[in-house]
């Protein structure tokens, strides 16, 4: 049987397939049963902030061609009532990992250490939501602010660190230096791509908010460049995000040089287990491929 066990930041796993922020994370009952009927390798929960927030009216959600279509705002009912969820959740025997935003470096810190101290096996920063005001692109875009918000999470933390960064820069490498020089333990990318979409029926925007984040296949491309192009420029591990729904579409990220995949609008695809499925498909693509295990084509791609 070939290995498909994976580590990221110093957290085992059973594979290397993971759940996304932002996809039925937003209790702890939910992400035990991504955990033990989805077959996830590590599931992260809904981006948590300080303050319950309601997020934006509908219509937020629609399908657009080849993807989803979202702006819900970081709906999100406040870390405080967030420990239970996350106690619940590490009941999976999988690593949970705890998504939080904020708009600086303090808030992120305060952030972060409730999540440790409700258990949670790592923290991952949210610097890159595209339709949220005044915690979204304008902080992952600047890669000084990045640093220093990355610096000032992990000199507060002993979990580890990981930043979520968005593909809308002029060069993603830049960015993901930056997490590295700051301690960052890890990078996930990408979050979902700023878009719209148009009713010409009634010539007006479909979303309430008019703008949100794209995700899905239509993405896919996007985020492995991305992958390839920072794996290049960082050693910290990079778990590769955006448009997977098979095993093929995770071999590209992991070829691409990824340690490890996040699956979010696949669930609404092909359900929850679609992490045992393309976990599956990737180790029986190891077989017949003659491959030992996931180190014998992470980053092969580069030649």
């Amino acid at each position: 049987m070939a290995d498909i066990t994976t580590s990221i930041a110093g957290l085992k796993m059973k594979n290397p397939v993971m759940l996304a922020s932002g996809i039925l994370g937003q209790t702890g009952e939910s992400l035990l049963r991504i955990a033990r009927e989805g077959g996830a390798g590590a599931v992260v929960s809904k981006s948590l902030g300080s303050e319950e927030r309601d997020g934006h009216g509908n219509p937020c959600v629609l399908e657009s061609g080849h993807g989803i279509l979202n702006s819900m705002g970081l709906p999100n009912p406040g870390i405080d009532d967030f420990g239970g969820e996350i106690r619940k959740a590490l009941e999976g025997g999988v690593p949970v990992i705890g998504s939080i935003f904020a708009s600086d470096p303090d808030d992120f810190s305060e952030l972060g250490r409730k999540m440790e101290g409700y258990g949670a096996h790592a923290v991952e920063l949210n610097l890159s939501c595209p339709h949220a005001d005044r915690v979204g692109l304008e902080i992952g875009s600047d890669p000084v602010m990045v640093r220093d918000i990355v610096k000032a999470v992990k000199s507060s933390l002993r979990i580890p660190v990981l930043a979520k960064l968005s593909p809308m820069v002029p060069d993603i490498s830049v960015t993901a230096v930056a997490v590295e020089e700051a301690g960052g333990d890890g990078i996930v990318a990408i979050n979902t791509i700023r878009a719209m979409k148009i009713a010409p029926e009634v010539g007006k925007p479909v979303l309430k908010n008019k703008v949100g984040g794209l995700s899905g296949p239509a993405v896919k491309p996007i985020g492995v460049r991305c992958v390839y192009e920072m794996t290049s420029a960082v050693d910290i591990p990079v778990v590769g995000v955006g448009g997977i729904m098979t095993g093929n579409d995770a071999l590209e990220y992991l070829m691409a040089g990824a340690s490890a995949v996040q699956i979010g609008s696949g669930v609404h695809y092909r359900g929850i287990t679609v992490f045992r499925e393309v976990a599956n498909e990737l180790e029986t693509f190891l077989e017949s491929h003659g491959y030992e295990g996931l180190g014998d084509i992470i980053g092969i791609a580069k030649g």
